[in-house]
């Protein structure tokens, strides 16, 4: 048996938030989920119906792995990821950090974890593990998925092994504070500047503001859709609210990120994107509540209804990130984390 001594394994809204603050409280760097989901520039938009697909997908963040990525190197934190196709390669990446003494986070699908309680396939969910023993894995998920929880490891292994949309080749990393870290106050300007710029600049019609007013035009035809309109209908809502998301397809993630940093910096800017989220996070759980009612009753309206919010929400989120588009940039300055 190999344990990571004085892990804090709490569970968390979202599966990359979750491995997240557990990889960096074991590093001393304690950031609360809305926190590290804003400097990750983790908000985005999707509106995803590929050839084969049994229903269409609405995501409301970058793909996997991508917060990550931005996190540390907003931060200035080393990430050292190792990919493989080798089994017996892929476990000795994960458990070396572990008999190290440290928490590795890994990129599998979900499908395969024994604690799952809902079984289907996604290839991007994330987890932490901070120990194992001859049988299972140790690992810290999702508050909703249980925290502090056991799966085998041949589970596992298959897990990391999936081929498929958005799987990684048994991908697992750690990350690792420098000696002289920068400022994660100094970053916030910069996260939300960045993150602004790519949903303002999104490259084709599904994604950003522009994917959110596609969803519009598409979402009252899901009736005619849907093979199965009331299981379909319902499943995608509650993936839209309870999927990992937060609530409100990550817009009630963004709003606290944004009122946690109106906290720290006085702009007027801030102040008003934070106003107009609160604003859309509200209004996507409306949609969501209005697709479930659709699909349990056969009734169109509601998704007329949903699709004329979506329509509000485009323009609401194009003036919430045009106007946080305006922050002005902080000069930059080492410092400590605190």
């Amino acid at each position: 048996m190999s344990i990571v001594k004085d892990v804090e394994a709490r569970g968390m809204h979202h599966c990359e938030t979750t491995a997240l603050g557990v990889l960096l409280r074991h590093e001393g760097l304690d950031l609360s989920e809305p926190m590290l989901f804003g400097l990750g520039s983790g908000l985005s938009f999707v509106y995803w119906d590929g050839r084969g697909m049994e229903f269409p997908f609405l995501g409301g963040r970058v793909k996997p792995f991508e917060l990550t990525r931005n996190l540390a190197a907003r931060l200035g934190l080393a990430l050292t990821v190792e990919e493989t196709t080798s089994p017996r390669k892929a476990w000795q990446n994960a458990a070396a950090p572990v008999d190290a003494g440290r928490p590795v986070g890994l990129q599998l699908d979900c499908y395969h974890l024994d604690y799952f309680r809902s079984k289907v396939h996604f290839g991007g969910h994330i987890v932490a593990m901070y120990g194992y023993d001859e049988h299972e894995a140790y690992l810290v998920d999702t508050g909703q998925q249980g925290g502090a929880v056991r799966t085998s490891r041949a589970g596992l292994a298959m897990a990391r092994a999936e081929r498929g949309p958005m799987t990684a080749r048994n991908r697992s990393f750690t990350i690792t504070l420098p000696a002289h870290p920068l400022s994660w106050q100094d970053r916030i300007v910069p996260a939300i500047k960045d993150c602004a710029e790519a949903f303002l600049a999104a490259p084709i019609a599904n994604l950003g503001h522009r994917g959110i007013e596609k969803a519009g035009k598409q979402v009252p035809r899901w009736l005619l859709r849907a093979g199965e309109p009331r299981h379909d209908l319902p499943q995608a809502a509650l993936l839209m609210e309870r999927g990992g998301t937060g609530g409100a397809l990550f817009r009630a993630l963004y709003r606290d990120f944004l009122d946690e940093c109106t906290r720290l910096i006085d702009d007027d800017d801030l102040r008003a994107g934070h106003r107009l989220y609160a604003e859309a996070a509200v209004l996507w759980t409306e949609v969501s509540t209005l697709i479930t009612k659709a699909g349990e009753s056969g009734e169109a309206g509601y998704l007329e209804q949903a699709g004329a919010i979506l329509h509000d929400l485009s323009r609401i989120e194009r003036d919430a990130m045009r106007t946080l588009r305006r922050l002005q940039l902080p000069p930059a300055a080492p410092g400590p984390l605190g």
